[in-house]
């Protein structure tokens, strides 16, 4: 039974994980252990990274219409 359980409990953080990426929502700890690998100072907060995220995204040229 506890071994079914830990197999089934680490399926469903697999999952989660794999869930989190796909979305974006775990871009900022990718980034912070980025930095961090990188040496990069200083490490911007969540409220920065996101901004700087939504300005690259927005920047670019629309070439839909």
């Amino acid at each position: 039974m506890d071994r079914a359980w830990s197999s089934t409990k680490r399926g469903l953080s697999n999952l989660w994980q794999g869930l989190r990426e796909w979305c974006g929502d775990a871009a900022y700890e990718r980034y912070r252990l980025y930095a961090k690998r990188t040496g990069q100072n200083p490490i911007q907060s969540p409220t920065e990274f996101y901004v700087d995220q939504l300005n690259k995204k927005y920047s670019r040229p629309n070439r839909c219409c």
